[in-house]
């Protein structure tokens, strides 16, 4: 053994409280296991804000609309990356399609995502910009003329049943991508809800409290984009959507808060055996992940701030300001909540009676320096993806005035 792995080794057992197993020293599931659950919650919430404009015609949420929607294509293609990076071979990434394992629930989650991103998210791209990109190729030269022409596939058709056609599509596949946001990252609850044999894991609630805390999160991130985008471009902020976003912002946290604090007392409930391991984990490993990041910081701050900017008469200038911090507060504390579901698993030993510890690398790549990538790199896509395509209608930017 080499003298780094040697001290490694003698860091960790320091760590270590109580009684463990030998072979429950190292912990497998790093922080890329933590963003994986991060980011595809940011593709769910998102879609699902989306999904309130063209499902159930809430029109002040209309400016945010595109943003939210090429927001949920940007995550999305970096949700599997995580994952990939994780298994140590993501160029074999393919086998997992032509030998797949259908009674594996990770490996079915290549096919959720597949659908997901060709049968819901893409289509529902092509026929919302699919006017646009004609127009815009149609007035363009050079590269970018050519990439809106490509990518409207050289339609032509602009005509009223044309565009008629696109809306009905886009209500139909928005109908249909709200369960399948709810697959997707409820999905990834069932996963860790399965393990029975995990006290911190195996509840029955796990793929409600991901749903709904993703709601949250996927929210929170649109309303800090769409706030970035304004000030980017020095526009001005739409206020009245502004504050109904917010409104089911705050109803969404309290919703997912309950939720949490619910599963918390089932999983302490129906673990006899280990309610004294899990008091241990939560007062010592996860007190600061946990209280601090996750209760105090991620929901109880950030609810008390948006109760000051509704209920207080603050100019817009003040609501902006508080609205900004509290998704930012939001966003640590649902990272937080991945945090402490994947790495607080895998802190207490089989027996219930040791806890190990979790040291994160620096570089490598299950590093943290990985993990920032990963988490960065979806804001790159989204930039290039606003370059493209507009977050405004065409008539939008050419009148001022919202188009249907």
């Amino acid at each position: 053994m080499s003298p780094e792995m040697t001290e490694s080794l003698a860091e960790q057992l320091e760590q270590i409280l109580g009684y463990i197993y030998p072979n429950e020293i190292e912990i497998h599931w790093s922080i890329l296991i933590v963003v994986y659950p991060y980011i595809t919650g940011l593709v769910a919430g998102a879609f699902i804000l989306a999904s309130l404009v063209k499902v159930f015609n809430v029109k002040d949420l209309q400016p945010t609309y595109r943003l939210a929607l090429l927001t949920a294509l940007a995550f999305l293609l970096v949700a599997p990356m995580p994952l990939l990076m994780h298994l140590g071979r993501p160029e074999r990434f393919y086998e997992i399609l032509l030998a797949p394992n259908v009674t594996s629930a990770m490996a079915m989650f290549g096919f959720v995502y597949a659908w997901y991103l060709m049968g819901v998210l893409l289509l529902e791209v092509w026929f919302e910009y699919r006017r646009d990109l004609i127009v815009m190729g149609g007035r363009e030269r050079g590269l970018m003329g050519w990439i809106h022409r490509a990518l409207s596939l050289f339609s032509t058709d602009t005509s009223e049943a044309a565009l008629a056609f696109d809306r009905k599509a886009i209500r139909a596949i928005t109908i249909v991508g709200i369960p399948s946001a709810f697959l997707l990252h409820g999905y990834v609850g069932f996963i860790f809800g399965s393990v029975k044999a995990n006290p911190w894991w195996g509840s029955v609630l796990m793929p409600i409290v991901f749903l709904m805390s993703a709601i949250v999160s996927g929210i929170a991130l649109v309303i800090f984009l769409y706030m970035m985008l304004a000030a980017i471009r020095k526009e001005p902020v739409d206020m009245p959507c502004l504050d109904t976003i917010t409104s089911y912002l705050f109803y969404a946290v309290i919703v997912d808060f309950s939720l949490e604090a619910l599963d918390f007392i089932h999983r302490l409930y129906q673990s006899e055996e280990s309610v004294k391991i899990l008091g241990r984990l939560i007062t010592h490993k996860l007190f600061m992940s946990l209280f601090v990041l996750q209760i105090l910081i991620g929901m109880f701050i950030p609810l008390g701030i948006l109760i000051v900017a509704k209920w207080r008469k603050l100019g817009d200038d003040g609501r902006k300001l508080l609205y900004f911090t509290a998704v930012i507060l939001i966003q640590l504390g649902i990272f937080s909540t991945r945090w402490n579901v994947v790495i607080g698993g895998q802190l207490f030993s089989k027996s219930f009676r040791g806890l190990m510890a979790y040291k994160m690398e620096v570089m490598g790549i299950e590093g943290i320096l990985t993990a920032m990538a990963l988490l960065a790199l979806p804001f790159v896509i989204l930039a290039v993806l606003i370059r493209v395509l507009p977050t405004k209608r065409l008539t939008d930017e050419a009148s001022g005035t919202a188009s249907p």
